[in-house]
Parts: C-alpha cells; structure tokens; sequence
C-alpha cells in the first residue's frame, strides 16, 4: 500500500483550504492562520491545479464553495477535528494530576503519613485526595484511582489486590496501667470497648470478633461508640477503652508504643483492599506512577490478575 504522501496534496494547501472553506473568506482565513490573503488564494489555486476542477466560486468579494470543495471540506473538517481530538486526549494523558479517592480511615492512617513518600517518588504529579466512608463513582466523579476495602468486585474500575488485614484488639499503654490487660477473649467483656459503627457488610465490628472464638457481645461492654473509625481509635489512644485494631490502619501506631496490642487472637476477613483503577485512566502517567509507587510501598505484585 503506498504511503499517504502519494496519495495526498499538500497538507499545508489542506489546512489553508480548511479554513477558507469554514471562514467563507480567504482574508479571514488569513488573519486565522497568520499568512497572508495571497498567500491562501495561491495554496487554494494550488491545489485546484492538482485537482483539474475549481474548489470555490469566484463572486464579486465573496468566495462560494463548489460540490466538490464542500466534499472536501467536510472531509478536512472531521479529519483535523479527530486529530484536535487526539492531540487534546494525549496531553491530558500527560497531565500530572492524579485524583485518588479512599476511605477516611485508609485516609488518615496510611495514606496521608505516606503521602511525602509519594511526593519524592513523583515531584510533578498533582495530587488530589478525595475522603468518604462510601465508594465514589469512579466515572460520574471523575476519580482516577480508588483504594477499597471490599470482596474486589465492582462495576466502575478494574480491581487489583494490594494486601489482605488482621483485626485485633488494642489499647493504649496507660489502659493497660489502670485496669490491666484481658486474660482472654471471654475477659474482654469486662473491659471498657470501644465500637465503630460503619454500617458496612465487609466490615468486622465486635459483633463479628467475638463470635469468631465463640464469645457474643454483652451491649453493656460497649462503653462507647463512634461514627468514623478514625475516632475510635483516637480514642483508644487517650485511654478510653478497647477497640478493634485492623492491623495496616494501626500498625505505625503499635510501632511507636500509642497503642499496643491486648491478645493474641486475630480475625483475618475474607475482603482485602483494592487499587480500583478507572478504565480510560489506566494509560495515564499519573496513574502509572502511583500504581509503581504503592508497589514499592507494599511489595504488592502490581498489576496482576484483576479480581
């Protein structure tokens, strides 16, 4: 097949010709391109040379496209229109933010103490963080990137596994101090709980721990209850009880002695977290850094199989 070259005019006569068609002028089609008004008329009588048939009517200060030229104006028109098209789509493409939603608890325990990490990794990615117990729509909010905590399936993005947990209780050293640690999972109910109460399916509350080692839960243990799990643990730092600890949202936490862990049961739950990554934003640098980022970060095997 030969090349387009052979089969084409001039591209520059093309675009002239373009806009003279559009603007129905060649002076105004000049002012457009920066050229000069004898400049568009010889790269137009050019091109109708090639041709062997005139692509305008002549009228007296007036220009008139023929059949033929409105043929080909049309044609110009779509074709210039797909490649102003293009041209936007891959410069987007190269475009540094990256809009990445999360839990508020995977927000403010992993995320956000990891974020300067990122920001070294990749200086000029643009970064926008969007926090809601409840998953965005990754289409309808324009989110390139979401971590979630689930069972890997939904609708808006392709999810890849980052990494499972383990739920344990813990507390603060200083609870520990003033009424000593449980002797097992049936003593807990003698201490003061603390309980989160996200209204979420894949979620493991107390209800669920206990009745992992056969123990149910007495509401009088409840000595308080949180709306954002955040809070929860906040105020099982200050002393205020026992909460469930999910071991990758506490685990900095464990290791700078605020809170310790209070027995050596653990419930691993079925979900896991998730890179969930919207379809048209797979190809974006943005994206790619992030996900090379957060594979160094977790040793995660990233991307793999999507779940």
């Amino acid at each position: 097949m030969s090349g387009f070259r052979q089969q084409l005019p001039s591209m520059t006569a093309l675009v002239v010709f373009e806009a003279a068609a559009r603007k129905a002028s060649f002076t105004r089609a000049a002012a457009e391109l920066g050229i000069t008004q004898a400049a568009v008329s010889r790269q137009v009588q050019a091109l109708e040379a090639g041709f062997g048939f005139p692509l305008f009517r002549r009228l007296h200060r007036a220009i008139e496209l023929t059949e033929p030229g409105r043929a080909l104006a049309a044609s110009m028109s779509e074709a210039l229109g797909m490649v102003a098209e293009t041209v936007s789509v891959i410069t987007s493409e190269t475009a540094t933010e990256l809009t990445l939603s999360a839990t508020v608890a995977f927000s403010h325990f992993w995320l956000l103490p990891k974020v300067s990490a990122f920001r070294q990794a990749a200086p000029d990615v643009k970064l926008r963080i969007l926090t809601q117990d409840g998953n965005f729509n990754l289409v309808r909010d324009d989110i390139d990137v979401a971590i979630r905590y689930g069972d890997g399936k939904w609708p808006d993005g392709k999810a890849i596994l980052l990494f499972d947990d383990e739920v344990f209780p813990v507390c603060s050293p200083a609870y520990i101090a003033a009424r000593g640690a449980p002797d097992c999972v049936a003593d807990l109910a003698r201490h003061h709980l603390i309980a989160n109460d996200w209204q979420d399916p894949n979620w493991t509350g107390w209800v669920q721990w206990l009745a992992a080692f056969g123990q149910s839960l007495r509401p009088k243990s409840i000595s308080m209850s949180c709306n954002f799990y955040t809070d929860a643990i906040n105020a099982a730092i200050r002393g205020e009880g026992i909460a469930l600890g999910w071991n990758r949202l506490v685990e900095s936490h464990l290791l700078h002695g605020q809170l310790v862990r209070v027995s050596i049961e653990s419930v691993r739950p079925r979900s896991a977290y998730y890179v969930v990554i919207k379809s048209d934003a797979a190809s974006k640098p943005s994206v790619k850094a992030f996900l090379d980022w957060i594979r160094m970060e977790t040793g995660a095997a990233l991307p793999s199989k999507s779940r």
